[in-house]
Formats: C-alpha cells, sequence, structure tokens
C-alpha cells in the first residue's frame, strides 16, 4: 500500500493546542537527492595558531596552482595535497612586531593594532560561534593560550591552557553532587540576571541619552550572558558524550613541544567527532628548546636566526615536526567517516601564525595554510608579496563556509573567491 508523504513539521491540533507528531516513516524525503541532504553533516571550523611564523623559503613553493614542486615543509603533507591550498601574499599589514598576534584571528585595521594602542575586534571563531554555537553543548573552545580570541566588544577572552581540565570538561561526568552544584550555579545565575535587568530597566528611565545608550551596552551583555545560560541549564541536564580513549593524565610542558601539539590536537578532533562544539580555536608553540632530536636551542632562538645556516637547520627540525603533527590531525579528520563525508570534508582547518618573518619581527607574507571544508582547493595561490592581499578576505570567505552570509569581516575588501 503508499502512502502520500507528510511534512514532518505537521502537527495535530484541537481546541488551540497544537502537539508535534514524532518522526514517521512518511515523513522520509522521497528522493535519493532529498535524503542525501536529510543526513547532510554540519560544517566546522579550527583555527590553529602559533606565534613564531614559519621559515617562508621551506613554506611555500616556488610554483603556483595545483601542480607546484612540494617545499620542505610540505613533502610532509604530499597525502592530502588535494586537500589543502598554502596561500602565500596576504596578511593584515600590521606594523613589525610581537604585538599584531591579538589580531591574527581578529583582521582589524592596521591602525587599530599597534604597540600599545590596541582596538581590537570580534576574532573569527566568535563570529562563527555567535551564528552557530548554540547548537552544540560549547558554543566554541579557547585551547593552548594566545591572546587571540575576542568578543564583540574588543574584548580577549581567555584560553583553556590545561589539557587534562578540557578533556574532563567535555567528556567526564561528574558526581550527582557536582552536577546538581552545577545546575544550582546556573538557576542561581539566571535569578541575578532577572533582578539586574529589573533594576537597569527602573534606572533607565532617570538618566541621560550618554547613559541610556551606555546602559545599553551594558544589557547587550546582560542578554548575552542571559543566553549563554539558558544554553547551560539545557546541556547541565544532557549526559556528556563517551569517548574510547584513554583520559589524559599528563600536563606536558613547553620542551614538550610535539606531544603537547598532539595532544590538543587529540582532544579537537574528539570535540568535533561528538560534535560537542562545532568552533575552535587553538595556539600552540613554545619559545622554549624542544625535545626534538637534533635540536639543541630554543625555539625563540632559533627562530630569531640572522640567516645563520646552523639556525636555520635548527629551525627547520622544529617546524618539520610542527608540520608533521599538523598532518597527522588532518589525516584524524580524513579517516572519522559522518555518512556520506569525512570529518576532514566538512571542517575548514586554518593554519598561520602572526609572522612572516621571526626574524626581524615582520607581519607580512604570512604562512598560511587551509585544509578539508570542501573548498575547491588551489594547490598554492600565490598574491602580491609586497602589497598583500588583506587576509581577512579569505575569512569571509571561510563564514561562507559556515553557512553566514557575511559580506564583510575585519577590514576586508572582498572576498577570496578562488577557494
Amino acid at each position: 500500500m503508499s502512502f502520500q508523504r507528510i511534512d514532518r513539521r505537521t502537527f495535530l491540533r484541537a481546541s488551540g493546542v497544537a502537539i508535534g507528531l514524532p518522526f514517521l516513516d512518511v515523513m522520509l524525503p522521497a528522493s535519493a537527492a532529498e535524503a542525501k541532504a536529510a543526513k547532510k553533516q554540519p560544517p566546522r571550523m579550527v583555527l590553529v595558531g602559533q606565534g613564531l611564523g614559519m621559515y617562508g623559503p621551506n613554506f611555500f613553493p616556488e610554483q603556483t596552482g595545483k601542480d607546484y614542486a612540494p617545499s620542505r615543509y610540505l613533502k610532509l603533507l604530499q597525502a592530502h595535497r588535494d586537500q589543502f591550498t598554502v596561500f602565500s601574499g596576504m596578511s593584515h599589514r600590521y606594523a613589525a612586531g610581537h604585538f599584531a598576534e591579538v589580531g591574527i584571528f581578529t583582521g582589524v585595521a592596521p591602525e587599530f593594532i599597534r604597540d600599545k594602542d590596541i582596538k581590537n575586534g570580534i576574532s573569527l571563531d566568535q563570529e562563527a560561534a555567535a551564528h552557530v554555537g548554540g547548537q552544540t553543548r560549547y558554543a566554541s573552545l579557547i585551547l593552548g593560550g594566545g591572546d587571540v580570541a575576542w568578543n564583540r566588544r574588543g574584548v580577549r577572552l581567555p584560553a583553556e591552557s590545561r589539557a587534562t581540565a578540557v578533556f574532563k570538561k567535555l567528556f567526564i561526568a561528574g558526581s550527582p553532587e557536582e552536577e546538581a552544584r552545577e545546575l544550582q550555579r546556573v538557576k542561581d545565575g539566571q535569578s541575578i540576571l532577572d533582578d539586574v535587568g529589573d533594576q537597569i530597566k527602573t534606572l533607565n528611565r532617570k538618566v541621560s541619552t550618554d547613559d541610556r545608550q551606555r546602559l545599553d551596552l551594558f544589557l547587550t551583555s546582560v542578554r548575552e550572558a542571559e543566553q549563554k545560560l539558558q544554553q547551560d541549564e539545557h546541556w547541565s541536564t544532557s549526559p556528556k558524550p563517551k569517548v574510547n580513549v584513554p583520559t589524559p593524565t599528563v600536563e606536558f610542558s613547553g620542551p614538550q613541544l610535539i606531544e603537547r601539539s598532539r595532544q590538543w590536537y587529540e582532544i579537537v578532533h574528539l570535540a568535533l567527532q561528538t560534535d560537542s562544539t562545532r568552533v575552535i580555536s587553538l595556539w600552540i608553540g613554545s619559545q622554549e628548546r624542544p625535545e626534538i632530536m637534533g635540536v639543541n636551542i630554543g625555539h625563540h632562538d632559533a627562530s630569531h636566526h640572522g640567516q645563520d645556516p646552523a639556525k636555520l637547520e635548527q629551525l627547520a627540525l622544529i617546524e618539520e615536526a610542527e608540520i608533521k603533527v599538523l598532518g597527522e590531525f588532518i589525516e584524524k579528520l580524513k579517516v572519522t567517516t559522518e555518512g556520506d563525508h569525512t570529518l576532514l570534508d566538512q571542517t575548514a582547518v586554518f593554519y598561520a601564525s602572526n609572522l612572516g618573518n621571526s626574524s626581524s619581527h615582520d607581519n607580512n607574507n604570512l604562512p598560511i595554510l587551509l585544509a578539508g571544508g570542501g573548498f575547491k582547493h588551489q594547490g598554492h595561490l600565490g598574491f602580491d608579496r609586497k602589497k598583500n592581499l588583506l587576509l581577512s578576505n579569505l575569512y569571509v570567505r571561510m563564514l561562507h563556509h559556515m553557512g553566514i552570509e557575511a559580506k564583510s569581516f575585519g577590514a576586508s575588501t572582498g572576498v577570496v573567491s578562488e577557494v
């Protein structure tokens, strides 16, 4: 017997009451194309940054396009070369100096990122989280360290620096007493915000126009906090996902650069796989001497090489190890399937540094790699290395990948449509 297909949004209505039906077989899409669309997995975004740059001649290929000969570092990613694009000739055009770290993911105009004079905007991860973050337990994860995550009012958001604590937050259920305390914390917070809201409304009738604008800014913060608390209340009563990996018990330090990075990447992979969040920023790296075979000086010392051949070789050993562990992360995403796709297909992995040449603290021609995400990858996409294309133009494209119809971001002047 054939049945007429009904829409899954069909309600039973009586006496002013509407009851939503459960999902029934007759609500299944009529065609294979519709079924495939219904199973489409959500897009994700991972921003990975590190503060000591990449040595350009070892990172950038000499040729552009898909048929480039891989550079020394990109040889380590050959297995994935069809699934990433390397960009040269891009930056935010900031003045030289380490202080530009704060603008790496915000991309605001150069006049707003100056030494001891920072007027920042929202970072790319937080812009994405503002649109899609309410669908997961955590709107975003800010991991590792750095000063790279900023809210819409240009206030820096702190990073979670302890991997063991992040793993526990994501996957370890608390005791009944701990869960009860967490739920009470949420309820107390909501009660406090209700009281504040009432007081502000009363106060608003007694102040000047300028003060009302200041209060409106404050109320915007209150509303954001209320939304976060509502989300917390929902997830505080939902069980955490279970993962079949050992709970990490070791916090790796600066010298254990590669082990620490590998641990963070493992947590990022698990967070995406369990859909605990869809937006992650990760700041990695260390200035200390890493425990890498053949390396006997600090990472910071090697990065400030002054073209000394011995230091350049030390730096290459460190950066090769960093690229190798990035490749391991890409491989993890590549072999994790979601329906007809892989997690790499759904995840835009952006890897960059705020320094192009760390030896001179130059912030131009940044090392940039974008992997996965279903982009039209171009191998090596090269722009003018003297008059760089604004990196924010690529950020607009990455927001489009997240389903966000952004026309601009930061100081962007357009969109990178090549990928």
